[in-house]
């Protein structure tokens, strides 16, 4: 067999070599910022050919290799090799008919059991586990979410995948990756984590599934505003007779503190004990599945929604627990600082470099790089395609088109710029309004003051008059000082 030292020297892996001559690609059933995802034939079996088209997600792309490699269990996408000669650099994994988990719960119409939902639940809990007692150090996945659960057999077994972010424990990371609805906040608040961060996804997909609804989904926010709700303590809303057990096990799991979070081996004895009262859950599920893995961006997709509504309650045991769409509370829009000259920034430089060693993938930063998130940043329909590189036309078109995407990228920042400026001086004439107030009332406060000192001094002059109040003729009555006294 032959074989490939798929990251350079330091820390060698190895994992067979696969010619693109050995591929027969058959269709396209994905697409994503990588590249393509196609159905292919590998040595009489149909496969997935995961593609990598751009540079910024071959670095990745190592780290998905490296970890594959070292995994073997059930419940984890299986590498048959890779190809890392030339332009061509792609994966070789086993094919799921199934498709993702987040395609079956929100693009289909196929029914599901209370017994499948658990069993696919227990499954990943199974795989995560796995990976967190690896040897000599475990192994975080720190993307686990529906679109990287892909399933087979019917929808019976599920098997966990895209390994491009998973890093080992106590690894020291610097860009921060993940999905936003499903990510702890320990994750983006900062650059050291443990496997609890897996257990917090889990508490989320474990909502997911049984709700059916996406989490924190309205069309009126964005991932950095969800990443400060969930910072703020923000979760899905509860739902209406879930059994306490699985409540408690799912509230847990997205604890706030990491250290109040249950380890995934106690999350995965509970789910052996609640899947034992669920039977059914092993029973193919009927209907038409989609194709694989779209594996686009579900970043694009993902909302906020915080509030409670009105939940339906179950009608048989074996429906769905599900939830109507919340009412949104959007949170208080969030302000960037755009360096000017940004948009010179070339989009294929990498930002960041994986510094390899035994059991450890670390990523740095680049020295002198830029930002080169632009493209990722756009809406899925505004990104520019994935070009054929052996195609000069494709090329040319891809280069225009992330042209235009720098000059819609300027316009929206000029227009954030804009509206942010607006907002200055909106406050700035509150501002002058508020002075305006306060000087009149001073201007008030300073006239009475004047009144009472003329009275005064008019009495001081009329201190010889007679004991007798006396009418000052402008509605006042002055009572001389002896009277007072008297």
């Amino acid at each position: 067999m032959e074989t490939v030292d798929i990251i350079e020297n330091e820390n060698i892996c190895i994992t067979r070599e696969i010619e693109p001559n050995e591929i027969q690609r058959l269709e396209v059933v994905g697409e994503g910022s990588f590249g393509v995802v196609y159905k292919g034939l590998w040595q009489n079996k149909l496969v997935a050919v995961k593609n990598i088209t751009r540079d910024a997600e071959k670095k990745a792309f190592l780290v998905e290799v490296r970890q594959l490699s070292r995994v073997d269990h059930k419940n984890i996408v299986k590498l048959h090799g890779a190809c890392t000669k030339g332009l061509n650099f792609f994966l070789v994994m086993e094919y799921a008919e199934g498709g993702s988990l987040f395609n079956v719960l929100h693009k289909s119409t196929l029914g599901y059991s209370l017994a499948h939902a658990m069993s696919w639940i227990c499954q990943c809990a199974k795989g995560v586990e796995y990976l967190h007692d690896m040897k000599p150090k475990p192994l975080i996945h720190r993307d686990l979410k529906p679109p990287n659960l892909l399933l087979i057999n019917g929808g019976v077994n599920l098997k966990i995948c895209d390994f491009g972010t998973a890093a080992d424990k106590n690894t020291y990371m610097t860009n921060n990756k993940g999905s936003a609805a499903w990510m702890a906040p320990e994750v983006f608040t900062s650059s050291r984590y443990t496997e609890s961060c897996d257990v917090f996804s889990w508490g989320i997909i474990l909502w997911e599934v049984l709700s059916r609804k996406k989490p924190f989904y309205n069309h009126a926010s964005s991932a950095f505003s969800i990443m400060w709700a969930v910072h703020k303590g923000k979760r899905p809303p509860l739902i209406r007779n879930c059994p306490p057990s699985i409540e408690k096990l799912m509230t847990s799991s997205w604890d706030h503190d990491p250290e109040k979070r249950p380890s995934m081996k106690e999350v995965s004895l509970k789910m052996d004990q609640i899947c034992s009262l669920l039977p059914g859950g092993n029973e193919p599920i009927e209907g038409t599945y989609d194709e694989y893995v779209d594996s686009v961006d579900y970043e694009d997709e993902i909302e906020e929604v915080f509030t409670n509504s009105n939940m339906t309650t179950l009608t048989s045991a074996n429906n769905v627990r599900t939830l109507p769409q919340p009412t949104p509370n959007i949170a208080t829009p969030l302000t960037v600082e755009v360096d000017p000259i940004c948009w010179a920034t070339e989009i294929n430089n990498p930002d960041f470099l994986i510094k390899t060693g035994p059991g450890l993938d670390t990523c740095i930063p680049k020295p002198n790089s830029e930002n080169t998130v632009l493209l990722d940043s756009l809406d899925s329909p505004l990104r520019p395609a994935t070009p054929d590189l052996t195609n000069p036309l494709s090329v040319e078109k891809y280069e225009e088109h992330k042209g235009l995407a720098e000059e819609y990228w300027k316009m929206q920042t000029e227009l954030v710029l804009l509206q942010q400026k607006k907002q200055e001086l909106l406050h700035l004439q509150v501002e002058d309004e508020q002075r305006r107030r306060k000087l009149v009332e001073l201007q008030n406060e300073k006239e009475s003051l004047q009144l009472i000192r003329d009275l005064f001094r008019q009495q001081n002059e009329n201190g010889d008059m007679p004991s007798q109040a006396r009418d000052s003729g402008d509605g006042w009555v002055i009572v001389p000082n002896a009277e007072r006294q008297s």
